[in-house]
């Protein structure tokens, strides 16, 4: 037991500078993935509190179908089927990013609607009675407290990505759980390392949430939240 420590440890210590490299690509990942699911989000939360009701269907059977749908199973059906059969070349980077993006739409658009949602319907009423279109309403009045209502949500959705993009090294995505993976396959230490790297997540996952809480306080709308 001793040996296999040191083992573990000496395996740590060799392979941690190239795993740690990977945390760039992951928080790259992550962020790329976080913001074009909030760019679709606000779109699809819209639509779904807003717009006419054959677009809320259409909304309807987009959050139904990339929530629906595991991630590895759309990893593999965008990059070796669809991409593969349109002769589309696109890195298997940019596919876990763009990936990741249509979940994250999915459920942040959910977030983003029940946050709308609780924006009193008066405040609306109140800013077509000033002569302001709906447009204006939603965009200046509507959405930037909808956003700050969102937070807590849309922390949760963070770790959820956080966790997810460990999948995309089935890709090949040089990512931290990709650069683990080939750490233990060389130096056969899987338990020392995949254990170091749960923490690294973990780590990752703390830092993140902490930060946008320091954020949720920072921007809270007084007589909502407290």
């Amino acid at each position: 037991m001793g040996r296999g420590i040191q083992s573990g440890w000496e395996a740590i210590a060799e392979g941690l500078p190239y795993i740690l490299g990977g945390i760039g690509v992951t928080l790259t990942v992550v962020g790329g993935a976080l913001a074009m699911g909030l760019a679709l989000g606000l779109f699809l939360s819209v639509a779904q509190v807003y717009g006419r009701p054959w677009l809320q269907r259409v909304v309807g059977v987009y959050v139904w179908f990339f929530r629906g749908i595991p991630l590895l199973v759309l990893l593999f059906l965008i990059y070796f089927g669809i991409l593969a059969a349109l002769e589309i070349d696109l890195s298997p980077f940019t596919i876990a990013i763009v990936v990741l993006g249509l979940i994250s739409s999915a459920y942040q658009s959910q977030i983003l609607r029940g946050a709308i949602l609780s924006v009193p319907e008066g405040q609306m009423k109140a800013a077509r009675a000033i002569g302001m279109s709906d447009a204006r309403a939603i965009a200046f009045i509507i959405l930037p407290q909808a956003l700050r209502l969102a937070l807590p949500g849309w922390s949760n959705e963070y770790t959820v990505i956080m966790k997810d993009s460990a999948v995309t090294y089935a890709l090949g995505v040089a990512e931290l759980m990709a650069r683990t993976n080939h750490t233990a396959s060389r130096t056969y230490q899987h338990f020392w390392l995949y254990l170091m790297v749960g923490f690294i997540y973990m780590l990752l996952t703390w830092l993140g949430t902490k930060a946008l809480h320091i954020l949720e306080e920072r921007v809270a709308i007084s007589g909502y939240t407290r």
